[in-house]
């Protein structure tokens, strides 16, 4: 099942307080409470998952790694271009407008404050980066606040006109039936008021914005992985009438290590040894993003086997003191390049070899004859 956003699942803004959080879970709590809906599998899933929102949004240090990684950190931790952050917020005002709900015949404006349109791009990172943590300068392509008019869309010295279809109310009445029905303006769109095109701004041509690169930047914890999501607050487009603006979300690319591997917060790497270190035992340096290591290889060490080096992988997010191990598997190398001196050596040792593999062959055989 896709993962759900849990500010949608309690029908809330980004930017709730936590008392509007807890009210609008104590309603769907209410709503599909299992005491109230026996035997209805659709209701018991929705009031687990309006637990699990609020469980998240009522933690203050959750809700802010979920807001800058979404629910990749959380894992870790243990919009975007077309999405409007607005959209859901005048449900309300959609239903009131179409049946005529508490507005008795209102001819106030609809020129209410609106949140801009949050963003998203892709943040491509180096392995380092994403291991120390980085300070980047993001290019973004928005629509910025015309700086003529500053967003109002008007020429120096006009005035917005009163809409003549609504008469200013923002609101037309429709008769359907027996029922009179109010509807958004179409000419003015809610506004109760236009811009005459002679009155337009010549920069923006009635827009009050202007579409612009901007450099901002962004700082990047130590740790992140492909996948997380950062949100950058107030960094989207604009808001309208007065609202704040959008966010920028980051969704974050890491590039792959030629020499690591890595899973979660952990590290792994492969490191050669030489018959004799494996025979023998010894101590060798171990490359790590944190610098050198040393590690000890016991005598008997056979190909494949697995060595941890603790705290040597990535920072866990959100828990900036703790870090991820390295495991390093050591493979023993088979010289491909014998000198003259080396393979009488090695013709020793295998004369050595096969008289204890025929010693251990023995021992076996009496095992055998033993039992039998």
């Amino acid at each position: 099942m896709a993962e759900q956003d849990y500010y949608q699942t309690l029908g809330v803004e980004r930017n709730a307080t936590d008392q509007e959080i807890k009210k609008a879970y104590r309603k769907l709590a209410l709503k599909y409470h299992p005491d109230k809906n026996p035997d209805d599998k659709e209701a018991e899933d929705k009031f687990k998952a309006a637990a699990e929102a609020y469980q998240i949004l009522s933690d203050k240090e959750k809700r802010q790694i979920y807001d800058q990684y979404g629910h990749a950190g959380l894992r870790g931790n243990g919009g975007f271009g077309g999405f409007n952050a607005d959209s859901f917020a005048g449900f309300e005002d959609i239903l009131g407008d179409f049946f005529g709900f508490g507005r008795g015949g209102s001819s106030r404006s609809r020129t209410r404050a609106r949140q801009g349109r949050s963003l998203e791009q892709v943040l491509e990172l180096t392995f380092m980066e994403a291991f120390e943590g980085s300070d980047k300068t993001v290019a973004i392509r928005k629509n910025e606040n015309c700086e003529t008019c500053t967003g109002s869309g008007l020429r120096s010295g006009a005035n917005r006109k009163t809409c003549g279809t609504c008469g200013g109310h923002g609101q037309v009445q429709v008769q359907s039936g027996f029922f009179a029905i109010s509807r958004t303006c179409p000419t003015c769109r809610g506004a109760g008021q236009m811009i005459e095109p002679s009155d337009r701004c010549r920069t923006c041509y009635g827009k009050g914005t202007v579409e612009k690169e901007t450099e901002m930047k962004v700082h990047i914890q130590a740790g992140v992985d492909t996948g997380m999501q950062l949100r950058v607050s107030g960094k989207g487009e604009p808001g309208q009438h007065g609202g704040p603006p959008g966010d920028l979300y980051l969704h974050l690319k890491v590039e792959e290590h030629e020499y690591f591997h890595r899973k979660g917060d952990d590290l792994f790497a492969s490191v050669p040894i030489s018959f004799s270190q494996a025979a023998l035992g010894a101590e060798i340096p171990i490359p790590t993003l944190k610098g050198e290591e040393m590690l000890k290889i016991p005598e008997g060490t056979q190909s494949g086997k697995r060595f941890r080096i603790a705290g040597a992988g990535f920072a866990i997010v959100g828990r900036p003191h703790r870090f991820g191990d390295l495991h390093v598997e050591v493979v023993v190398q088979t010289p491909t390049r014998l000198s003259k001196k080396e393979r009488e050596l090695f013709k020793e040792l295998a004369a050595l070899n096969e008289e204890s593999s025929q010693e251990e062959k023995s021992v076996f055989q009496k095992v055998v004859d033993f039992f039998n």
